[in-house]
């Protein structure tokens, strides 16, 4: 996400269209989809709400474009550790672990954009909420491929248990409930490479 640190004189050189995306993605972050009207963003953007609007037809289709952002960064990690490690899929399923677990301290009391986003919007035909659905396929679908490269038995399995680490570990750091999240994550992905990769994890991987 972007730093708010030098946030005024940033913005001040932003085309209008970028002004407005920068000021969403603040408030929608830290203050919710809901709680922020195209006002509030107008203000924080420096322009108007008909500026909003020759840019974005709808609020929904603002939101919608923000979580595409937030969801290219997250496919831009996949196309980084490929290019890091190539090859190699079990260092670049770690390399995706990794990114998540250093990324958890900046993490605002808010949590992740796309588990918040959900909630707000219980709307499955909301546009915003395809673009979530849409890119956790996408995503889904990379891990099980570099499960698969990397040998393990019931690739699918394992990308699932890869994801509810990946995802639990961000909500634990959301409410604070466990300390060390980064590590602890990093040593929970490796086991469940490890278990999968061994003989014995195969074969309770296939029997339950």
């Amino acid at each position: 996400m972007a730093s708010t640190a030098s946030r005024p004189s940033r913005v001040a050189t932003l085309p209008p269209r970028e002004r407005i995306l920068d000021a969403a993605e603040e408030l929608f972050h830290h203050e919710g989809i809901r709680r922020v009207g195209l006002q509030a963003i107008a203000e924080r953007a420096g322009t108007t709400k008909m500026a909003i609007y020759r840019h974005f037809e709808t609020k929904d289709a603002l939101v919608a474009e923000w979580l595409r952002i937030v969801a290219a960064d997250y496919q831009a990690a996949f196309d980084r550790v490929e290019a890091e490690h190539p090859g190699r899929p079990a260092e670049q399923i770690l390399g995706l672990a990794r990114f998540i677990a250093e990324g958890l301290p900046r993490l605002s009391h808010r949590g992740c954009p796309f588990i918040n986003s959900l909630a707000e919007l219980p709307d499955r035909s909301h546009p915003a909420r395809q673009v979530i659905e849409q890119h956790k396929a996408r995503q889904t679908r990379r891990l099980v491929g570099m499960c698969a490269q990397a040998g393990l038995p019931d690739p699918e399995q394992a990308a699932a248990e890869i994801t509810f680490a990946l995802e639990g570990a961000q909500v634990s750091t959301q409410n604070g409930s466990i300390d060390q999240v980064g590590d602890r994550l990093m040593r929970v992905v490796e086991g469940i490479l490890d278990r999968h990769r061994s003989p014995s994890g195969a074969s309770r991987s296939t029997t339950d």
